[in-house]
């Protein structure tokens, strides 16, 4: 895969998570994941975890959207991306994606993965543009539901 241009948006933008962003990455959460991760979880991620890379997508300088990938070795594995619901189906989601696509890829990631609800066909859909495909199945990984969760990879 070779890096491709984000498509550029007026006012928007996408930078690197910082701990002031946690409010609002929080409130993105609640909205986005019936078991969101805690504001205190994210804390500890942009501070301890040498691996984690948080993105946030600013439309006029509002938080949107964030994504996080760890990256170690030549893999990449997507922890988390979200768009607040009242900004999907505006290519929020797709144009930070190819963000972190392309940070993987230089950063020295030669593939990247990810699990997804089976249920989320919007997002499986996305990934699927994305060159994604499925690489397997988790059983009943999500403790809310039991939900299996559709494994995607793609080769950088």
């Amino acid at each position: 895969m070779k890096l491709a241009e984000t498509k550029a948006m007026p006012n928007v933008s996408i930078r690197a998570m910082e701990l002031v962003d946690l409010d609002e990455v929080a409130l993105i959460e609640v909205k986005s994941f019936t078991t969101p991760w805690s504001k205190a979880l994210y804390q500890k991620e942009l501070i301890e975890n040498q691996f984690a890379h948080y993105y946030v997508i600013e439309v006029n300088q509002q938080v949107v959207g964030f994504c996080g990938v760890w990256l170690v070795l030549d893999e990449a594995q997507v922890t988390n991306i979200a768009i607040d619901p009242s900004y999907r189906g505006k290519g929020y989601g797709a144009m930070l994606f190819q963000y972190i696509l392309n940070r993987a890829l230089l950063r020295g990631a030669t593939q990247l993965s990810l699990e997804v609800r089976k249920s989320n066909h919007a997002a499986k859909a996305m990934y699927k543009k994305f060159g994604l495909e499925k690489a397997g199945i988790r059983k009943n990984y999500y403790t809310d539901n039991n939900e299996d969760a559709i494994v995607m990879w793609v080769k950088l």
